[in-house]
C-alpha cells in the first residue's frame, strides 16, 4: 500500500510545472471522466502512465488534465501537442463550439492534436470536419464499427511513429472503417489489419454493421486502426482506435507506437529505436478510477 502511494506521489511530482527551455515540447493529455467498468476506459490512469513515460524523455514535459477538459485553458498556452483520450459521441469533451474554435486556433499555431479510442468518435457536421482537419480521420456513426477483436499487425510502414515498433497482435476494441479525408489526403496509415468476419456478427446499427463495412471486410481490405496526418499548414495529428483495455498499455509495442506518435505530433525527434519505456504491473494498477 505504501509503495503504491509512493508511485502515485512520483507521478504527481513528475507532472508538476517545470522550468522549460525554448526547445522543450509540452504535451497536454486530456483524460476523460470515469467510464465503463474497472480496467476499461481508464482514461486518467492511461494518460498518467503515458505522461510518466514521456517525462523521462529529455526535452519532453507532459501534463495530464482530468475530467475531459481543463477548467483553466491556459494549460494549452505552451502546448506543442494535445491528446484527447475520453468518451466520444455527443459526450466528447471537445465538441462544444468554443472548444472547437480553441483547438482550431491551436492547430493553426502548429500544435499537434491526437485522439485515442472513444476520443476518435465525434458527431458528423462541424465536429467531424474539425477532426478531419486535426487528425485526418474519425469514427462516424452508421459508417464505422467498434467490435472487440485481436488485430494482427504483421508489417509496419517506415515512419518516425513506427521506429522501434515490432509486429504484434493484441485484443482490444479496435474501431475500424473510419471516415478519412478524401483519398487519404495527408494521411499515412500506421497500424492496419484484416478484420475477421466475426467482427460483423452484430446487426446493423450506429456502431455495428452496415453495407459499406460488410463489403470492405468481404474484400479483405486492410482496416486502418491508427493513422497520422501531416497537415498542409505543417501541423500534425494522429488517431488511434485502441485503448479500451487498460492492461494493453503493458504491451511494449502497443505503448511505444502511441508514445512515438505523441512525440512526433509535438514535432520532437523520435529516436531511432522509438521511445523506450517500462511499466510494472504494480504501476499499471495505480491511478485506476473508482468504479
Amino acid at each position: 500500500m505504501f509503495r503504491r502511494f509512493l508511485l502515485g506521489l512520483t507521478t504527481a511530482v513528475a507532472l508538476l510545472p517545470q522550468v522549460l527551455s525554448a526547445a522543450d515540447k509540452v504535451i497536454v493529455l486530456c483524460a476523460g471522466r470515469p467510464s465503463h467498468g474497472k480496467g476499461d476506459h481508464e482514461f486518467r490512469a492511461g494518460c498518467l502512465l503515458l505522461a510518466d513515460c514521456l517525462n523521462k524523455v529529455p526535452g519532453i514535459h507532459a501534463t495530464v488534465v482530468s475530467n475531459g477538459w481543463p477548467t483553466d485553458v491556459s494549460v494549452f498556452n505552451n502546448a506543442s501537442a494535445v491528446l484527447l483520450y475520453a468518451d466520444g459521441g455527443d459526450g466528447h469533451p471537445a465538441i462544444k463550439p468554443e472548444r472547437l474554435k480553441l483547438l482550431d486556433e491551436l492547430a493553426r499555431r502548429g500544435v499537434g492534436i491526437g485522439a485515442a479510442h472513444y476520443g476518435v468518435e465525434v458527431p458528423k457536421g462541424d465536429p467531424g470536419l474539425a477532426m478531419l482537419r486535426w487528425t485526418g480521420g474519425y469514427f462516424e456513426t452508421f459508417w464505422s464499427v467498434n467490435p472487440h477483436w485481436t488485430a494482427e499487425f504483421k508489417s509496419l510502414p517506415t515512419h518516425p511513429v513506427t521506429r522501434g515498433v515490432k509486429p504484434f497482435a493484441i485484443n482490444d476494441e479496435w474501431y475500424y472503417h473510419m471516415r478519412f479525408n478524401p483519398d487519404l489526403a495527408g494521411v499515412t496509415p500506421i497500424l492496419s489489419a484484416i478484420a475477421p468476419d466475426e467482427t460483423l456478427k452484430r446487426p446493423d446499427g450506429p456502431h455495428s454493421g452496415n453495407p459499406w463495412v460488410r463489403a470492405s471486410v468481404a474484400k479483405h481490405e486492410p482496416q486502418h486502426l491508427m493513422w497520422v496526418l501531416q497537415r498542409p499548414d505543417g501541423g500534425r495529428g494522429f488517431g488511434f482506435t485502441g485503448g479500451h483495455y487498460h492492461r494493453n498499455w503493458s504491451d511494449p509495442d502497443f505503448r511505444k507506437v502511441v508514445l512515438n506518435a505523441l512525440v512526433w505530433i509535438a514535432k520532437a525527434e523520435v529516436p531511432a529505436n522509438g521511445i523506450e519505456s517500462s511499466v510494472s504491473q504494480e504501476f499499471l494498477r495505480t491511478n485506476l478510477d473508482p468504479k
